[in-house]
């Protein structure tokens, strides 16, 4: 079964953009090409503890084992070695994108108190959108009960957009609930 959103995207995603910006070939449409979620931890030098969550939570959500990420350099004041892990991160493409992004556009974000949409301003000039989150509990595949800490994460959303504007159409008609 083809994810749902894949679907949106081909049956009127294309044709609304084609529309919209007068492009002449289907494969100049923008595109979703992988969704990067990446949990960091600056705590985890003192608790090695964390990052199991960290990994098993981020797994869970996502669908799919993280790698863990490590520090480049030793810096004194953080009390930071090289080679120690600082967070964790996962890449998604294909169909196990399309799914988290669903999940995410339609049942995670309303589950944020005060949700009023997410940022219009968070694009990189490059056609790429990145998305803060302060918690990890607004996703249902987390267990309230066995969890230590919460932890915020970065959600990014790389796209063959050329543009800020297209990169913003295109996540529009995808259903991505933008701040009116």
């Amino acid at each position: 079964m083809a994810a749902r959103l894949r679907e949106h995207y081909l049956k009127t995603v294309i044709p609304a953009l084609t529309q919209e910006f007068g492009y002449k070939n289907v494969m100049a449409v923008p595109k979703i090409e992988k969704v990067t979620i990446n949990i960091g931890l600056g705590e985890a030098t003192q608790n090695a503890k964390l990052m199991d969550g960290a990994v098993n939570e981020l797994g869970a959500i996502a669908g799919q084992k993280p790698v863990i990420t490590k520090a480049k350099k030793s810096i004194a004041a953080f009390k930071l070695r090289e080679n120690m892990p600082i967070g964790c991160m996962v890449t998604l493409r294909g169909d196990r994108m399309f799914e988290f992004l669903d999940r995410l556009m339609n049942i995670s974000l309303a589950r944020v108190r005060d949700f009023r949409g997410v940022s219009n301003k968070a694009f990189d000039g490059r056609g790429n959108y990145t998305l803060g989150l302060k918690d990890q509990l607004i996703f249902p595949e987390i267990d309230y009960s066995k969890i230590e800490k919460t932890k915020g994460m970065n959600i990014s959303i790389t796209t063959t957009a050329e543009t800020d504007a297209e990169c913003l159409s295109l996540l529009k008609a995808m259903g991505m609930p933008f701040r009116q």
